[in-house]
């Protein structure tokens, strides 16, 4: 264990008896699964609110006792890093719909004693940040200090600032966008449909029957091919075969095969279908403005904004950050805007530890030193 990490940290469970969702209907019971580090002040001003992406869960730092791996932003969060756990408290949950201890598709139904499967309901991102309000509301922080997350947990930060502005010091959304563009929805639409044509699927009934393995890591390989650049994958693995000559069968002879091979196998062992198919889905109903201008959403904050994109980003383009960044500006809003240079693409994220953490260190500064006056 590295000397600047959390140690070893337990998921913790809150539960609550109903939810009412965007669709209207209502979920009930509800469990959110999160995980905290460091320690919550007096006045409860000095927490921070992790949001993870896709495939994440509540385990973002620090080690479980059974498992050596790390958690998900593991670099991010610990004593003197960019969320240092000696002077913040930070809280990361798995969202609804998900399937690492908080309520999804994979739940028992109280009303069938079954699995929900595919009559869990429809959830949006709304959603997912209105069970988190409840968990803050239950750990009794009125405030948050800033909350930040990437990529669908950038969506998060947004829905949190519309829906919650003056619960919110600051926010930090990064690589991320207000609504899914025509071909972003497209990438998730074709995953979907690499799970649904599995036969193992079985309408979503799979539970306690064989899993839908193919369709789940064709789902998996076509995402992180959108997550990686053309310098990346080039660079990490050129048009290297695994073989000295040529191999004319249909197997994975490049590298780069037996990588996206080997990530979809990998994936399947932790991440449950139905959940990939109904996040997905809450991604590409995400559109934070709506029927209004989105800089009408953003009228009356007071919260300051550190927004972050990455130049290689081609799922997540800087172009859809700076949409943001200009929506605030026209709105009044307190907002600095950074693209950094990075070959690693919608990674870039998770793997640019050095920037981020300068950035965000001297940003959390700045909010604070203004909080105290």
């Amino acid at each position: 264990m590295e000397k600047n990490s959390v140690g070893l940290v337990e998921t913790k469970y809150f539960n609550f008896d109903e939810l009412v969702l965007d669709s209207k209907e209502k979920l009930k019971p509800v469990t959110i699964a999160y995980e905290t580090y460091g320690t919550l002040n007096k006045d409860k001003s000095n927490a921070i609110l992790i949001e993870h992406a896709l495939t994440g869960d509540s385990h973002a730092a620090g080690e479980h006792e059974d498992e050596d791996k790390p958690g998900w932003w593991d670099s991010m969060i610990g004593p003197g890093k960019a969320f240092d756990t000696e002077k913040y408290f930070v809280i990361c949950s798995n969202v609804i719909g998900g399937c690492k201890g908080s309520t999804g598709p994979a739940s028992i139904n109280p009303k069938t004693g079954k699995t929900y499967g595919l009559s869990f309901p429809i959830i949006t991102i709304a959603d997912m940040v209105r069970a988190q309000k409840k968990l803050i509301d239950f750990l009794g922080i009125k405030k948050l200090l800033t909350v930040v997350g990437g990529s669908m947990g950038g969506m998060q930060v947004l829905q949190w600032l519309a829906s919650y502005p003056g619960n919110l010091l600051s926010a930090i959304p990064i690589a991320t966008t207000v609504k899914h563009s025509p071909q972003q929805i497209a990438f998730s639409e074709v995953g979907r449909q690499a799970v649904m044509s599995d036969p193992d699927w079985r309408n979503g009934n799979y539970y306690g029957a064989s899993f839908p393995l193919r369709g789940l890591s064709v789902a998996r390989m076509i995402g992180h091919i959108t997550y990686m650049s053309d310098i990346s994958m080039a660079e990490k693995f050129g048009r290297r075969s695994k073989e000295e000559k040529p191999v004319f069968k249909f197997e994975p002879s490049f590298e780069v095969e037996g990588y996206l091979k080997y990530r979809g196998d990998s994936f399947v062992k932790r991440f449950d279908a139905n959940s990939y198919l109904y996040i997905t889905k809450s991604l590409d109903l995400f559109d934070l403005a709506g029927e209004k201008k989105l800089h009408q959403v953003f009228a009356g904050i007071r919260a300051k904004l550190l927004i972050l994109s990455f130049k290689s980003d081609w799922l997540y383009p800087s172009y859809q950050s700076k949409e943001i960044v200009k929506a605030c500006k026209l709105a009044g809003v307190d907002a600095t805007y950074c693209e950094i240079f990075s070959t690693y693409g919608h990674d870039a994220f998770l793997l640019e530890v050095e920037e981020e953490t300068h950035l965000i260190k001297h940003f959390l500064e700045k909010v604070e030193s203004e909080y105290d006056r």
